[in-house]
């Protein structure tokens, strides 16, 4: 297998083909109808914090860490008293791409560095890019199908290379939704770290996304596609280093990107339409209606009495009076765990769910 070069070793034109102009024509319509949308939701945190539990789940999902939205919602409210692995590793992901956004939302760059503490705060460690050999990919039956750069000094300047690529746009004249196909393509190749590859390439893609304008927040997630569309994924990468089918796997991304998007679109208007519900029959029926409240009601899938004192700056006899008269009228459901109690907002957990 040759050596991997870098990206801006291809040429931009090689992907003006009128298939791939046409569906990035698409797919860039429904992003910034995306970015829009979610510009609409007057608390752009409701979006960063349940569409990314989402991401998480289906993200982990890919690499067979494998949990239910209940599992996870539990562990997010009450972590002293579920242990879930796979909802911890899960909700591990979400952290590490809080910490991205917020060093792409500050710097206006996506480094080595930040990519290293993302990948760092997933896998609870700092081993920082490989070092040793040994990494090799296998197929469902075991078989060596790729082996990536071995010599650590490489694989450094292969993520230099790609730095370079992320942030410097007169290196190469091309679309960034067709420059995101690129890298993520690159990154997975390189393989740059022993654990942690597959889901701190997805929280890449986008946060690249973000940081060249095209979202303000990250909220468009390809997990969920390619979950659903699986061997086509890893058959395309391996397609591009076997045959250098790069079009190929351009398309498989663009599409990804389209499909997502509009599936994205539909929840943030189903989360909308839920939140604006709540708001008018909660100011309309109780007097301790609050902003604070609404947030906090669809900050949390499932919350708890110590997230409304904390929101509210209630005391707790007070938090769970609101809480007790909102489970009365409907809007949410009191489970038990334990000692502790949470609370589910039952229009929101459908949309999520559905």
């Amino acid at each position: 297998m040759p050596p991997l070069t870098p990206l801006d070793h291809l040429s931009p034109t090689r992907f003006e083909t009128p298939a791939i102009l046409k569906k990035l024509a698409s797919s860039s319509r429904k992003l910034a109808e995306l970015k829009g949308i979610a510009g609409s939701i007057p608390n752009q945190g409701i979006l960063i914090n349940t569409l990314a539990l989402q991401e998480a789940k289906d993200s982990s999902e890919v690499e067979n860490i494998v949990t239910t939205h209940d599992e996870l919602f539990k562990d997010d409210v009450l972590p002293e008293s579920f242990a879930n692995p796979a909802a911890k590793e899960v909700l591990r992901y979400r952290q590490a791409l809080r910490v991205g956004f917020e060093q792409v939302r500050g710097s206006g760059l996506l480094t080595c560095n930040h990519i290293m503490q993302i990948q760092g705060e997933l896998e609870r460690n700092n081993a920082g890019f490989r070092k040793l050999p040994g990494t090799a990919l296998k197929d469902s039956g075991g078989q060596t199908v790729y082996t990536p750069p071995q010599d650590p000094a490489e694989i450094i300047l292969l993520m230099r290379d790609l730095e370079r690529f992320i942030n410097e746009a007169d290196q190469f004249d091309a679309d960034p939704l067709i420059k995101m196909a690129l890298i993520h393509h690159q990154f997975e190749s390189i393989h740059p770290f022993y654990d942690g590859n597959g889901r701190t390439g997805r929280i890449v893609n986008v946060l690249y996304l973000v940081k060249e304008g095209l979202l303000d927040i990250p909220v468009l997630y390809l997990s969920q596609h390619i979950v659903r569309h699986k061997a086509d994924y890893y058959r395309l990468l391996q397609s591009v280093r076997d045959n250098d089918r790069w079009e190929d796997w351009v398309l498989y991304l663009l599409d990804a990107v389209e499909q997502t998007a509009g599936q994205t679109i539909h929840t943030v208007q189903a989360i909308k339409t839920a939140l604006f519900d709540y708001k008018q029959r909660i100011r309309a029926d109780y007097r301790f209606y609050s902003q604070d409240l609404i947030n906090n009601l669809f900050m949390h899938p499932y919350t708890k009495i110590e997230f409304v004192q904390r929101d509210l700056g209630v005391s707790r006899i007070t938090a769970t009076k609101y809480l007790e008269a909102l489970t009365e009228g409907g809007f949410v459901q009191k489970q038990k765990i334990g000692r502790g109690n949470y609370y589910v907002n039952l229009a929101l957990n459908a949309v999520l769910a559905s």
